[in-house]
């Protein structure tokens, strides 16, 4: 038994439940150039099941391998290639249970049994091929680098190495190889800085103008076009010419360019960026054995860290957790839904009228005061549906379509007497919002869904006075609506089943992350902010510099300071939620009077960024009072996080949400904060504060963090 075979065996032995990978190899003659052999890598499910290696699978591809090894050796192939089933090439290592991984030297197995494989490919006596022809992501992306030659499909829309923003490093050649084919500046890019914005993903075309890949070809026959070009390669008709690589000083500005990118986006808190940063730069002599140490290396750290149990956990959590909701009604209750009503044509209420007309694809007819300002709201439509025909992501077909099917309307019985599905999207004041449901259900069908976007307000007190509450439910979106997954669908005290299955089923039509909660004020994520800027701005009050607070929770790595975040929902809003959480629990919640003296005067924020960079807006200096107690970075850490944990804590025993699961789900999909985290409940735990606020952990031991 070989050596590699072994180490496989035993990776094998901790993967019990891997969804194995075959690979098949089929031969093919490739006109005026000779035999070829062609392995295609298949999981045996269609295309929405992605292709993975786990150890058996990489047992199966190096199976593959010792075949055509020895076809080369013998002389009787000229080449080999590799491809995935139809939409989908490969997409990385297989993580299912790399969480329960307790040892190091199991970790460091896994990595090296890909480096094994994969690696072979360099070595065999032929030229390889990899031929991305679908969604390739990680070790997908990083068996091509082993190859000779790649070629990719021009209606590619995912290609990545994600490891960064999992916690991981791109461990099975990509810090090592990237950087080696298309230089560092390029790879940083793609390595870090596309990970590190929310894993954002390459396009076939782009992959090729990297100099990832040396052709591009059309989807519509990608292999034929493929296998003729690589007849051409081999029979020396095409000569792939690559740019030399700059060795220099360019080198390593690009690895401080990178660690400038990680520090502006963990502040040094998640240290999966950084080894991966060490890895490239260390890759700039070409030695591929000490490159792939290096990442071998990393990756059994990284696997043994908090950052990697944490990333997987909330990955679980948004392809999961967010796809079957907890507590959701049985779908079967949910009513159709043929027409959209918006109350308001503001902002908001455009985005939402926008959201539903493109992914329900029915009448949405909104409703305002007066005309002028339903002419905006219907223009504001018509002018998105115009950028993204522009953008290309619709033809002019669609954007017609979209156009016709939102209109306004002054008069509600008019507009909404056919309507299955009202939102309201007023000013958040509760008299104000029970004035329109009395309006709403004097011209809605019995059976029609009256929803609120409130970010704050008692879903139930909304719904007290009409005479059917049982169809009223929150249905509360983040802004901006487009970008932002979640959706709390809040249950009132009265809401009924077939009310709430319904709007669940919008919301998955949406394609938004919904999460059911309690009708407790401010449902999770503004509680918990409020909570946490609330903190903050105490602070701020009571005497520490602004700087100072905002610095103390750069660790956290989120994705924006507190203030800035403050500034992008408005102060006055920031305001108004503070206010209603401090006459619900006046002992945890503070109303600034600093934040109330900036609303006062007008103020969009506390920064004026006239020098590119956020600066304390002179004004508003002048406008602060502060006391003489000045706290260091470390105690205001300390402060926010004890009040965050107490908040979890209090919103879990009244059972606002299931479990702390939903708590995180709901942070990372709907206040944008990190994978690294986990959401938060992980990093409490981690970092010993569930337990000197609470007295215990909110995970079980070995949820997001290594078994003990």
């Amino acid at each position: 038994m070989s050596e590699t075979t072994e180490l496989l065996r035993h990776a094998a032995e901790l993967f019990p439940g891997e969804v194995v990978t075959q690979a098949q190899v089929r031969h093919l003659e490739l006109p005026g150039a000779g035999r070829f052999a062609l392995i295609t890598l298949d999981n045996g499910f269609d295309h929405t099941k992605p292709t993975t290696f786990g150890p058996q699978s990489l047992a199966n591809l190096n199976e593959a391998i010792d075949q055509v090894e020895k076809e080369a050796a013998d002389g009787e192939i000229v080449g080999v290639g590799i491809t995935g089933k139809p939409f989908i090439f490969a997409v990385g290592a297989d993580l299912k249970g790399v969480e329960l991984l307790a040892r190091h030297e199991d970790a460091l197995a896994i990595g090296r049994g890909g480096h094994e494989v994969f690696k072979r490919l360099q070595q065999l006596a032929v030229p390889t091929f990899a031929y991305y022809n679908g969604a390739a992501m990680g070790g997908g992306v990083e068996i091509g680098l082993h190859c000779t030659y790649r070629t990719v499909s021009a209606s590619i829309a995912a290609f990545s190495l994600p490891e960064v923003f999992l916690g991981l490093v791109p461990g099975w050649g990509g810090c090592t190889l990237l950087p080696n084919l298309i230089g560092a500046g390029h790879a940083v890019t793609v390595i870090v800085e596309n990970s590190l914005n929310q894993n954002r993903q390459l396009k076939g075309a782009q992959v090729h103008e990297l100099g990832i890949a040396d052709a591009l070809f059309e989807a519509a026959d990608f292999l034929e076009q493929s296998l003729a070009w690589t007849a051409s390669v081999l029979k020396g008709e095409i000569e792939v010419i690559r740019p030399e690589i700059d060795r220099g000083e360019a080198w390593d500005q690009a690895v401080e360019w990178g660690r400038a990118v990680a520090d502006s986006k963990v502040h040094g808190a998640a240290p999966a960026a950084y080894r991966a940063l060490d890895i490239i730069a260390e890759a700039k002599n070409g030695d591929l054995r000490r490159g792939f140490a290096a990442e071998d290396t990393a990756l059994a750290d990284l696997i043994m860290g908090g950052e990697l149990r944490a990333g997987i956990y909330a990955f679980n959590l948004v392809q999961k957790r967010g796809k079957r909701p907890a507590g959701a009604p049985d779908k079967a209750l949910a009513r159709p839904v043929t027409k959209v009503g918006v109350v308001g044509a503001g902002l908001m209420a455009s985005q939402l009228a926008l959201l539903f007309a493109r992914r329900l694809e029915v009448p949405v007819v909104l409703t305002d005061i007066d005309q002028e300002r339903i002419d905006k709201g219907v223009g504001y439509v018509h002018t998105e549906v115009d950028k993204l025909l522009a953008k290309g992501r619709i033809g002019q077909d669609k954007a017609n379509r979209l156009k016709a099917l939102v209109t306004g309307h002054l008069d509600k019985a008019a507009a909404f007497g056919d309507a299955d599905f009202v939102i309201e999207a007023v000013f958040e004041e509760l008299g104000v919002k029970q004035k329109v449901f009395a309006e709403l259900e004097a011209v809605v069908r019995p059976d029609a869904i009256l929803a609120t976007n409130t970010s704050s307000l008692s879903v139930s007190e909304m719904a007290a006075r009409l005479e059917h509450p049982e169809r009223v439910v929150g249905f509360h979106f983040f802004n901006p609506v487009a970008v932002l997954p979640l959706l709390e669908i809040v249950r009132g005290s009265a809401t009924d089943d077939a009310s709430l299955a319904t709007a669940f089923a919008v919301a998955k039509k949406l394609k938004k992350t919904a999460v059911l909660v309690k009708d407790a004020p401010a449902f999770v994520v503004n509680r918990i902010l409020t909570r946490f800027m609330g903190e903050i701005q105490n602070v701020i009050d009571e005497g520490t510099p602004i700087a100072v607070a905002e610095k103390a929770v750069e660790p956290l790595g989120l994705p924006m300071s507190p203030l800035v975040l403050l500034e992008l929902v408005g102060p006055a809003i920031g305001l108004h939620v503070s206010q209603t959480l401090h006459d619900a629990f006046p002992d945890r919640f503070t109303v600034s009077e600093n934040l109330a003296a900036v609303v006062k005067a007008g103020k969009r924020g506390f920064f004026v960024y006239d020098s590119g960079t956020p600066q304390l807006d002179p004004e508003v200096a002048a406008l602060l009072k502060q006391g003489d107690k000045v706290l260091t970075e470390e105690q205001v850490r300390e402060r926010v996080l004890d009040a965050v944990a107490q908040e979890i804590g209090l919103m879990l025993d009244e059972h606002v949400v299931a479990e702390a699961q939903d708590i995180d789900l709901c942070l990372i999909t709907g206040a944008g904060w990190p994978f690294h985290l986990g959401g938060i409940t992980p990093y409490l735990d981690r970092e010993g504060v569930s337990a000197r606020v609470n007295g215990k952990p909110f995970l079980a031991p070995g949820v997001a963090s290594v078994p003990a």
